[in-house]
């Protein structure tokens, strides 16, 4: 079987410097690349009419190249190549910039297929820097594209060269990771098929039922790990956060209200930091619900009785943002936070690792980076993924 542990920068097209940009959105190994999914889609399966397209809209033409493409130099590192385009309904221009390719690889009276913005200038239909291919050699067309969350230095041809190989190395090679009773009574594809259609979908619906299979595997792990968790949990001492530490003194302090969620799940998170048994909470919402605050807040009752808290993010960004909302917020209270990424020099590095280990830092938030071996707290005793 495939080793999906093997280091990233093995797969075709990666090497060591696009592996270093993956690292920077925490993949390592084959398999954190190939569940790194897409943020989004792009339909370019759908061939439209030069008339029939809106304004402002996406979309893939098909149409026969009327001019040649010609090339402007309007200032020192930039070049515009226009070239006119036709079907049976209008024309359009296209318009590149600094492309000059394109030349190259369009020719006059040749048919492509042209994806991009449909714009109206004042008396004609233009598009800009549209991906295109052959008639019979598409790559960039007439298919749903994945489109990536990505880092500077990554481009989406980048990420999806790297995945089309990751998923040609697990081809007729990768293990079922869910039992076959299962499959057949929930209806659910297998993992290969599943990987295959959530980076490059065949169909809409396949790519629906790709996501079924992987969110059900996902909520399955979860539910085992915490039923596992739960059970070790039962029979281990914890710790007693101070009673006298109120959370409300943060509360009261925001610039905002909290909602009656956010205060209902803080007083459980209280009453569950309060008890002798170690917590363990999965806390869920949509994408700005205020998770982070109630992770702030419960992190200060954690320092306020004497221990240090940790707070991970899956990207350097979201870690940042973090960080400046955490020190914004309980730098008030004389908590010291730091933040400790990948790319944190060598020189702050060794800074914040010496003061983490003496007890200087109440709160550290990161990435990944919180988890090697030269990372050591000097009392941590809470901890919150996000």
């Amino acid at each position: 079987m495939v080793d999906l542990n093997q280091n990233v920068q093995y797969v075709k097209t990666v090497g060591p410097s696009k592996a270093k940009c993956l690292n920077n959105l925490n993949i390592y190994t084959l398999g954190e690349l190939l569940t790194y999914f897409p943020r989004e889609y792009e339909d370019r399966s759908n061939i439209k009419q030069i008339a029939s397209i809106q304004i402002g809209e996406e979309a893939t033409i098909e149409a026969r190249v009327v001019s040649e493409v010609s090339i402007n130099r309007i200032r020192k590192n930039m070049t515009i190549l226009k070239t006119i385009v036709e079907d049976d309904t209008g024309r359009c221009m296209l318009t590149w910039f600094n492309q000059t390719y394109i030349k190259q690889r369009i020719k006059r009276g040749e048919t492509y297929r042209f994806f991009g913005k449909l714009t109206k200038e004042v008396n004609h239909y233009e598009m800009h820097n549209p991906v295109f291919d052959e008639i019979g050699k598409e790559k960039n067309t007439g298919k749903i594209m994945p489109i990536y969350p990505t880092t500077y230095g990554l481009s989406q041809t980048a990420i999806r060269q790297a995945m089309q190989n990751a998923l040609a190395l697990i081809k007729g090679d990768i293990k079922e990771t869910l039992p076959e009773y299962l499959l057949k009574e929930y209806n659910l594809n297998g993992i290969e098929n599943s990987l295959n259609e959530i980076h490059f979908p065949t169909s809409k619906d396949g790519r629906l039922e790709a996501r079924k299979r992987l969110v059900f595997e996902e909520l399955l792990t979860m539910q085992l790990t915490l039923l596992e968790l739960k059970g070790k949990n039962e029979k281990n001492i914890g710790i007693s956060f101070d009673k006298n530490v109120k959370m409300s003194n943060v509360i009261n302090s925001l610039p905002f209200k909290l909602t009656k969620a956010q205060l209902k799940v803080l007083e459980e998170i209280d009453n569950d930091m309060e008890q002798s048994k170690p917590m363990n909470r999965l806390l869920q919402g949509d994408v700005g619900s205020g998770k982070t605050v109630v992770a702030m807040i419960s992190a200060y009752k954690a320092v306020k009785s004497g221990y240090q808290a940790a707070i991970m993010a899956p990207t350097a960004i979201l870690a940042t943002q973090h960080f400046e909302e955490f020190k914004k917020i309980l730098e008030p209270f004389e908590i010291k936070i730091e933040l400790l990424l990948g790319s944190t020099k060598p020189k702050k590095r060794k800074e914040i690792l010496e003061d983490l280990a003496n007890g200087k830092i109440d709160i550290l938030i990161g990435t990944h980076s919180l988890l090697t071996e030269n990372v050591i707290f000097n009392k941590l005793r809470f901890s919150s993924n996000r």
